[in-house]
């Protein structure tokens, strides 16, 4: 009896163990069904927002955590980035800026979810499309289609993420963070492209994916071919219209974009808060269930990781969370309410689906009732113009133009979408009392097809630039020489020879003998672009060096590993007594690079690689190819920092070794209309910094010198001032500086010029954000 009694204990002591083993496996896991993601065995409603690791610093990571938190989110979205990782074959690197695993324990020690969007390849505005350009020279490769090369490398490069984060125990399935990932990244365009290879690769991407057994979900965005069990998500400005391609997966929206990226030569975008939230709401009420914040804090394109090409240095997006991780009001506050009202309704909508009734023209209510007695409502105005009112439950609302009015129990509004309750937030970019000094400079030294060392390269006919660069640089050097003779009749002054050179650039600047004879340079929507200029040429032979610049790899697109950059010529001589001379296929040398760009990789082991002189006041203005260094203490207080490049034209920026980015100081080009929130958004609306320099900041002063809010600018006094409806102002063209990266004293600071500029006004300012 009594073994009998012992054998029953031990039993259902087993029993017990088995059960939390089962409960705890069963927690751990997420699943998903029509409605939503079911983590921890219950249906969730979820509010996400994109912050990108190595767009910001370590220092900066857990900050900007806790102000998304604070903003009501619950998951952190991120790609992964395989060219910052994967930086040769078989060779990762995971530190600083690279250091995921540390990013993604900073958003579970806060308490969040993440989606890690692994790709790999991401477009993103960022280099390459994420991909690393040695995949390029692999042989036989051929990107994101059936390519055995590609497929290796790519499986390779996802199954070292994903057991990382297993190693890691990141996976919500090993009780971490990571409820979702994805494989590929908007592949609808290119699989259509592609045919029945495009097909077969998508397939094959959301096996191998599958396969891995993370314990949780994977998603491709924008592609209703997506396979089954991978769910298919919508990216856009609305996604009310989306549905899943299968009536058993959920609402995502992994891709809800708050503004737009900026590029060179562009205005800055800015989407209002109120069609934003308008969007979101018509999405939930659809029946979504998550929504991803496209950028929440979109960061800095620091060093040359920003593609398109042309694409700024600055990624701001116009995001919750400002470039310099500051919160940016009213997008911030106004979503952060949103998130509490529907989180109010949230189990009315997970429960059932709406019913929808017409309240009148443009007028709708959506209504979800549940068997245990909840109640929402969405009440919404489609009207552009007009408030409206409407009777609902016998009760009457006044609904602002494109507005929606939540009613978590169908009574009371807690939140309407056009009604804003914070303060725009009052932005100020100061000037900080830094003292530059002990100005050096030296000139770099124009190619020509004469030099010969070790890095030249000489070949007939005109080389495509990344084969040659593999992106080491964004700088190429093609010099090639021409003979004239003494008869030629255009020496006697009667007429000019002209030279035309094409490229597909992404900019150039023309040399002839050591002397300039012109730049040019195309966009990012026509990359391509001629040169043409007249040319002095002399007796005997002449050096023609083309400096060949790009700003950023091809980041989208069928074959982008295909696309071609450089001067492709044809470079052809007009005037001479022989007509036309096509120099296209004489000898041309090549040379990778600046001399200059050594001394930053040299920094850390302060080797003297250049001949640096004193700056005179005669050497500050306007000298082509010129480097500039100084030195300087940081500034104190807490504030975030940025460098005013606005005396500048083009090139990059050094502090301490840590490349800060490209500045560019094109003038922007857009329509800088009237901004409404009502009414579908689209880019072309709601833009600023028209004809001014691009990724500028303003601060504007009346006449009576006192400090004023103008719409989103602080109007203020500084020496580079202009003149705009009465009111002076100057633009701060500024790139920003992580405090992590200065040091208490001699700091020391290194720019690249490629055209000309006035070095002495290079300052410091400080960002400030308050609101009234």
């Amino acid at each position: 009896m009594a073994a009998n009694s012992s054998s029953n204990s031990f039993w259902m002591l087993l029993m017990m163990i088995l059960s939390i083993v089962f409960l705890q496996l069963t927690k751990c896991k997420v699943t998903y069904d029509n409605k939503a993601l079911i983590i921890n065995g219950h249906r969730r409603i979820l509010f996400s927002g994109s912050i990108h690791y190595p767009r910001s610093t370590p220092e900066m990571w857990e900050s900007l955590i806790k102000k998304a938190k604070d903003g009501g989110l619950e998951v952190i979205d991120t790609y992964v980035f395989w060219n910052l990782h994967e930086t040769s074959p078989g060779n990762y690197n995971f530190e600083g800026r690279n250091d995921l695993v540390k990013f993604i324990k900073l958003i579970k020690k806060a308490g969040l979810f993440v989606h890690l969007r692994i790709g790999p390849y991401i477009c993103g505005e960022w280099n390459f499309g994420g991909f690393p350009v040695w995949l390029k020279f692999v042989p036989g490769i051929s990107f994101r289609t059936d390519n055995e090369p590609f497929k290796l490398a790519m499986r390779n490069f996802t199954e070292k993420i994903v057991n990382m984060m297993k190693d890691e125990k990141l996976y919500e399935s090993q009780g971490g963070p990571i409820i979702l990932s994805q494989i590929e990244n908007e592949y609808e365009p290119v699989r259509k492209r592609f045919g029945t290879a495009g097909q077969a690769y998508m397939e094959w991407a959301a096996k191998m994916a599958v396969e891995l057994d993370t314990g949780v979900p994977w998603v491709m965005c924008k592609d209703d071919g997506t396979p089954d069990p991978v769910i298919n998500t919508c990216n856009g400005f609305y996604c009310d219209n989306f549905s899943p391609n299968k009536p058993y997966k959920p609402t995502l929206w992994t891709e809800a974009w708050t503004g737009w990226f900026t590029e060179f030569g562009g205005p800055i975008y800015n989407r209002p808060v109120e069609d934003l939230a308008f969007a979101v709401a018509r999405f939930i009420r659809k029946g979504g269930s998550l929504v991803n914040y496209y950028m929440f804090h979109g960061g800095t394109n620091f060093g040359r990781t920003a593609g398109g090409p042309f694409i700024t240095t600055s990624y701001d997006y116009d995001a919750p969370i400002d470039e310099y991780g500051l919160i940016r009001e009213p997008k911030h506050s106004h979503l952060k309410e949103l998130h509490k009202a529907i989180k109010l309704c949230e189990k009315a909508l997970l429960a059932a689906d709406p019913n929808v009734m017409s309240l009148g023209n443009y007028r709708q209510a959506h209504v979800f009732s549940s068997e245990a007695g909840h109640c929402a409502a969405f009440l919404s105005n489609y009207n552009r113009n007009s408030t409206l009112r409407v009777t609902f439950n016998r009760k009457h609302y006044d609904l602002p133009p494109w507005s929606i009015s939540i009613l978590p129990d169908c009574k009371n509004v807690v939140f309407n979408t056009a009604n804003i309750k914070t303060q725009t937030s009052r932005v100020q970019m100061l000037p900080k009392k830094v003292d530059f000094h002990s100005w050096e400079i030296f000139n770099e030294d124009i190619f020509s097809s004469e030099d010969d060392d070790d890095s030249t390269i000489t070949v007939s006919g005109l080389l495509e630039q990344l084969n040659i660069t593999r992106d080491t640089s964004d700088y190429l050097w093609y010099s090639t020489s021409v003979d004239i003779s003494s008869s030629e009749s255009f020496l006697n002054g009667s007429k000019h020879l002209t030279l035309t050179v094409q490229s597909r650039g992404h900019a150039m600047h023309v040399f002839v003998n050591g002397h300039f004879s012109g730049s040019a340079s195309g966009t990012r929507r026509v990359r391509a672009f001629t040169f043409t200029g007249n040319v002095q040429l002399r007796v005997g032979t002449n050096i023609i060096s083309l400096l060949s610049i790009t700003a950023g790899l091809t980041n989208l697109g069928a074959h982008f590993e295909s696309y071609k950059t450089g001067v492709l010529g044809p470079v052809v001589l007009y005037g001479l007594d022989e007509g036309r001379r096509d120099l296209s296929w004489k000898k041309w040398s090549y040379k990778i690079g600046l001399k200059g760009e050594t001394i930053n990789s040299d920094y850390r082991n302060h080797i003297p690689v250049v001949h640096w002189r004193p700056l005179s006041l005669a050497e500050q203005k306007h000298q082509l190819l010129t480097w500039y260094k100084a030195k300087f203490d940081a500034p104190g207080g807490d504030e975030p920092l940025a460098m005013d490049m606005g005396s500048m034209t083009k090139g990059q920026v050094w502090i301490n070794g840590e490349n800060i980015g490209r500045y560019w100081t094109a003038t922007a080009k857009g329509n800088c209309s009237e901004c409404s929130y009502s009414g579908t958004y689209r880019p072309t609306r709601c833009q600023s910094g028209c004809d001014q320099p691009t990724q500028q900041w303003y601060n504007l002063l009346q006449p009576n010198l006192n400090l004023i809010l103008c719409s989103k600018i602080v109007l203020y006094r500084n020496s580079r001032s202009r003149i705009y409806n009465g009111f002076s102002y100057v633009i701060f063209c500024r790139y920003h500086v992580p405090r992590s990266w200065l040091k208490p004293k001699h700091n020391l600071l290194i720019v690249f010029e490629e055209i000309g500029g006035d070095a002495s006004k290079i300052s410091l300012v400080k960002r400030l954000v308050k609101s009234d």
